[in-house]
Formats: C-alpha cells, sequence, structure tokens
C-alpha cells in the first residue's frame, strides 16, 4: 500500500469536519519525508557486500562500513525527530552503530536484517534520552530555549519547522508511530515489530496523533 493510500486508511467512518485538517497534517509529513530525496539518502545496494547465509543465491547485505557511511545522516535525522536535539541525535546513532559493532562485528555476521536493527536501537535510544530528560527536569528547572544550531538545517529545512513544533506536542508513542510512517516509510507491520505493539494498535495510535495535530492547527487559527 502506498503512502498516501495508509495516511487516509485509518480514518474510514471518523468525522468529517476536522478531515480537513487531518489532511493538512499528512500533506505536511509527508512533504517532511519527501526532503529526504535531496539530501543523499540511499537504498543501500552498494559494495563491497557479504553473501547471506542460507540466503538465495545473490543476496548480499551490507557490512557496517556501508551502513555507516550511507545511512548514518538517515538515522541522524529520524533521531532528531524523536529528540529535538541535533547533539543528542548524534550520539543516539553513533550508540547504535557501536551496539551493533560489538554484538555482531564488521561484518554484521548473524544480522539478517542490519536496518531493522537500527531502527529499533535507535528508538530505544530516543526513549532513554526522554526518560532522563523527564527525571532531570523534575530536579533541575529547564534551560531557557536557544536558536537551533546552523548546521541542523541540513537535517531540517525551515518550511518543515511546524511539522517539528507540533511533533513536540503529541505522545511519546504517537510521535514514533508518525515518524516511522511517515519519515521511515514503514509499513504497519514493520511499526509494530520496532515499537513492540500490535498492528491495531499502530493504526488507532496514528489515527488519534493527526487528530491531536488537527485540533492544534485549528486551536492556533
Amino acid at each position: 500500500m502506498n503512502v498516501s493510500a495508509w495516511s487516509t486508511a485509518p480514518f474510514a467512518g471518523t468525522r468529517t469536519d476536522t478531515g480537513g485538517l487531518r489532511h493538512h497534517w499528512t500533506r505536511l509529513l509527508l512533504r517532511l519525508s519527501e526532503g529526504r530525496r535531496h539530501t543523499g539518502d540511499r537504498v543501500l545496494t552498494l559494495g563491497p557486500t557479504r553473501a547471506v547465509p542460507g540466503g538465495r543465491h545473490g543476496d548480499v547485505t551490507p557490512d557496517i562500513n556501508d551502513l555507516y557511511h550511507h545511512r548514518r545522516l538517515y538515522y541522524v535525522r529520524l533521531a532528531l525527530l524523536l529528540v529535538d536535539d541535533l547533539p543528542t541525535a548524534e550520539d543516539v546513532v553513533q550508540d547504535a552503530f557501536t551496539a551493533m559493532f560489538r554484538r555482531h562485528g564488521g561484518t554484521l555476521v548473524g544480522l539478517s536484517d542490519p536496518e531493522a536493527y537500527l531502527r529499533t536501537s535507535v528508538v530505544n535510544g530516543a526513549r532513554s534520552v526522554l526518560r532522563r530528560r523527564r527525571t532531570a527536569r523534575a530536579h533541575v528547572p529547564e534551560r531557557p530555549v536557544t536558536v537551533p544550531p546552523a548546521d541542523e538545517d541540513v537535517l531540517l529545512k525551515e518550511e518543515h519547522r511546524e511539522v517539528l513544533a507540533a511533533l513536540r506536542s503529541l505522545t511519546r508513542r504517537q510521535r514514533e508511530v508518525l515518524v516511522l510512517r511517515y519519515w521511515s516509510h514503514l509499513s504497519e507491520a514493520q511499526i509494530a515489530e520496532t515499537l513492540g505493539l500490535t498492528r491495531g494498535a499502530v493504526k488507532s495510535t496514528a489515527s488519534r496523533a493527526l487528530a491531536a495535530l488537527g485540533r492544534k492547527l485549528e486551536a492556533t487559527r
């Protein structure tokens, strides 16, 4: 199912008065993901590669150097959408690659889906960051918001600020579901596996998240 079809599927039978607002946020989220095409992300089909043990003839899997070189920026963007802070996002991704190397080595032996492993590691790392922040804020006053660093524009253009600001208003689960769907273009089944949810929970969470974004937009009008 393509992204546009999936984006409207959870909302069959919902009230039409908020349909336009949901469509607005769906469109913005899709525009956010489309920005990746112009920033160097690639689907990893490059060498050197190794044969997948037990796989079909010709199946190949990239080693960790391929992944880091061609996909690091993608995962930094993913983490940034979850933690709102570029240096922290870079740390989350670095930790994910380090953990993968320590467990599976440079050739990723025994790892059938390195991309799924990294996605899950980045999401879990972002969750840990958010938990630590909540703990810290309970004891230390929150620091004033500072201007984002200049290099953050490489990751998220100005036209995407509205989306990022709106995502901050969602619950952690809602944010994760929307980011994985509209940024990473994952299917319901893939999101469910990454987050440890059922497919029904993914669909209902996406519906509630877009409804919440619609209400936020309506309140600012």
